[in-house]
């Protein structure tokens, strides 16, 4: 057993799983109230794909309305007090990222799942599972959460035939932009490849970036690709909304779940299958429209 588990049975502050459920146990203590709204993901502003994966960033009636998801386990009393008040006071929309299916967050999503019984009103927009376990991929999952314990629910899984609602992160204005391709192959590591030094050496002969530069940055090393390889969903979505050739390398369920399926592949074997990945056109309107319906929706729903 690890020391620090030890120690958190001792002293549950020094545990991060044991602060998120003494804090899911507070919330469920109450008292309960609806006096606003308030976005849940994972803000991470070192994480293009996190950060901009949020509906607040896009609609008028949520600006600013915002709350790291995290914020449930921090070590500080203060954030955790601002986490815990904020959840109680507001009604929630949960979403977008991989939040499902993943351990991180399974104590937060358990959380959340209870309290339309509650009386709160609460929203999934756009999350989807994220089982990191090889031996899922490419298998039909089962969300570790019931979507009816929620009050409205689209998820950004195309096969669970779930109300699809693909990431809301096609409605920021970058993608209106045009791109001019200047390389064939551009190969975009995610955040633990592009820590692997060994692999970056083996593909040096192709340009290369990562995503944890800026959406600026990001996008455009897209948008100069005909081809793009990766390891970063958001990189693979952005790809397919740009009408590229999106070959992607699958760290989690996450990468089988699109509609319109980027090809599957490794960085052992994406050589030989560059001609092999599909072009699609269309994405990007098909997924706003889909994401400014749902809003209504979403709006409609909270009274907003």
């Amino acid at each position: 057993m690890k020391i620090k588990k030890v120690l958190g049975k001792v002293f549950p502050i020094l545990d991060g799983e044991q602060r998120k459920k003494q804090m899911a146990q507070t919330v469920l203590s109450g008292p309960l109230e609806s006096t606003g709204v308030v976005n849940i993901h994972r803000h991470d502003p070192n994480n293009i794909g996190d950060y901009y994966c949020a509906p607040h960033l896009y609609f008028e009636e949520l600006n600013g309305k915002v709350l790291d998801i995290n914020g449930m386990r921090k070590t500080q009393g203060s954030i955790r007090k601002n986490w815990r008040e904020t959840v109680q006071n507001n009604d929630l929309i949960i979403g977008g990222g991989g939040l499902l299916n993943l351990r991180h967050f399974e104590t937060q999503m358990s959380l959340f799942s209870q309290l339309k019984s509650l009386g709160k009103k609460t929203v999934l927009w756009g999350p989807g599972h994220n089982d990191p376990n090889a031996d899922q991929f490419g298998k039909a999952q089962q969300y570790n959460v019931n979507l009816k314990d929620f009050g409205l629910a689209g998820v950004r899984d195309f096969s669970t035939k779930e109300r699809w609602v693909p990431c809301v992160s096609c409605l920021h204005p970058i993608f209106d932009q045009t791109y001019q391709s200047t390389q064939e192959v551009g190969i975009l590591f995610g955040k633990k490849s592009q820590q692997n030094p060994a692999l970056a050496k083996r593909l040096q002969k192709y340009p290369n970036s990562h995503n944890a530069t800026s959406l600026e940055d990001m996008v455009a090393f897209i948008g100069a690709s005909e081809t793009l390889v990766t390891d970063s969903y958001h990189a693979m979505y952005w790809g397919l909304l740009l009408g590229k050739r999106v070959l992607a390398v699958p760290t989690t369920t996450k990468f089988f779940d699109f509609k319109y399926p980027a090809l599957i592949t490794s960085y052992d074997n994406f050589e030989n299958q560059l001609k092999q990945a599909p072009q699609y056109s269309g994405l990007l309107e098909e997924c706003r429209a889909i994401n400014r319906n749902f809003a209504e929706n979403v709006f409609d729903y909270l009274n907003l």
